[in-house]
């Protein structure tokens, strides 16, 4: 499988990225949870290569880290088809749209990340591309223009996005695949955390597996940060071997509680509390009052946030929950709740 990449991954630097990469399983066999998914794609690739076609379009959407980026390598992979990689932001103008797709062989896949970020007027040149394989481009402009009509080879178009409610209902109605990945549980991170400690040669006891697969907010990107972080706690502070005393002192110094909160959860479950009543108040607020992105906000905190009831939200805002004060050890008031 040739990968090609139009863009660098502005999210993590090279000694990262080779982590990440080293600890991707590179087929579906080797991926852990997302069962449904999983099997659903087995059907869908078999019958495509059964009938010598492309697989259809795919989107991916979910929280981020668990696994749409590692999924699309996947599909590739079984596929045996290249895949080349960029995401929405960087497509710019409808000639890179075209370079993208002209370079396409056939059955090649061609992955988007970030795709709810793409730029409607580009968007526009991808419907004719995913359905009938081929790119109208307009040429000059004024009295001499003309439209040149590009035929295209059959390819895969997976997209990745953590706002599917972004894309427009004509792009998301173009993927026939269409899959949403979940949070995963403490015993298919756990797995994930003992196939990752194997490929790195670092050895750990149950427990301590145990204790950080609960405390990885369902996602195998912060299991694995976790054990690279722990692993030197490891190396420094113990024999190498990651124990559960070791793994107690480094998330306590990572400040991730035994929920799996980091600092900024807290701070917002905090922040709404203490300035805010409890809430309800808008995510703007929120941000601001964290010093925090909104769009951090919404993609990286509140999804597991919600989840796991520490926080919900409401037509007049988010507002904190008796669990969410609990977690505090703020006493939960006694107003009315008649309009949350």
């Amino acid at each position: 499988m040739r990968e090609e990449y139009l863009q660098p991954n502005n999210n993590l630097n090279k000694k990262d990225k080779e982590f990440e990469n080293s600890l991707r399983p590179s087929s579906l066999l080797e991926f852990y949870g997302q069962d449904k998914i999983v099997e659903n794609l087995k059907v869908f690739i078999e019958a495509a290569k059964k009938r010598k076609e492309s697989l259809d379009h795919v989107l991916l959407h979910g929280p981020p880290g668990l696994g749409k980026t590692t999924l699309s390598y996947i599909i590739a992979e079984e596929l045996k088809s290249n895949i080349r990689v960029t995401s929405g932001p960087i497509i710019d103008k409808p000639g890179d749209l075209a370079g993208l797709l002209t370079n396409l062989e056939k059955g090649d896949v061609l992955f988007i990340d970030e795709i709810h970020r793409i730029n409607h007027s580009i968007e526009e040149y991808l419907y004719s591309a995913m359905e009938d394989f081929k790119i109208d481009i307009m040429i000059d402009s004024g009295p001499s223009a003309k439209t040149v009509q590009i035929q295209l080879n059959p390819f895969t178009l997976i997209g990745a996005t953590t706002r599917s409610g972004l894309l427009s209902a004509p792009l998301r109605s173009r993927f026939s695949i269409n899959s949403r990945l979940e949070y995963y549980k403490s015993h298919v991170l756990k797995k994930i955390i003992e196939r990752s400690s194997k490929i790195l040669n670092v050895p750990i006891d149950d427990d301590a597996a145990t204790e950080i697969s609960k405390r990885s907010r369902g996602t195998p990107r912060i299991l694995n940060n976790l054990l690279r972080r722990i692993r030197d706690f490891a190396e420094i502070k113990g024999k190498g071997k990651i124990t559960n005393e070791i793994t107690q002192i480094a998330l306590k110094a990572l400040n991730v509680d035994h929920n799996g909160l980091d600092e900024m959860d807290n701070k917002i479950i905090r922040t709404i509390i203490e300035k805010f009543s409890g809430g309800p108040v808008g995510v703007k607020t929120i941000a601001t009052a964290c010093s925090e992105e909104v769009g951090t906000i919404e993609e990286v905190y509140e999804p597991y946030l919600i989840q796991e009831g520490f926080i919900k939200r409401t037509n007049r805002g988010r507002t904190i929950t008796e669990l969410g004060y609990k977690h505090m050890k703020i006493p939960h008031p006694k107003n009315n709740t008649l309009f949350d």
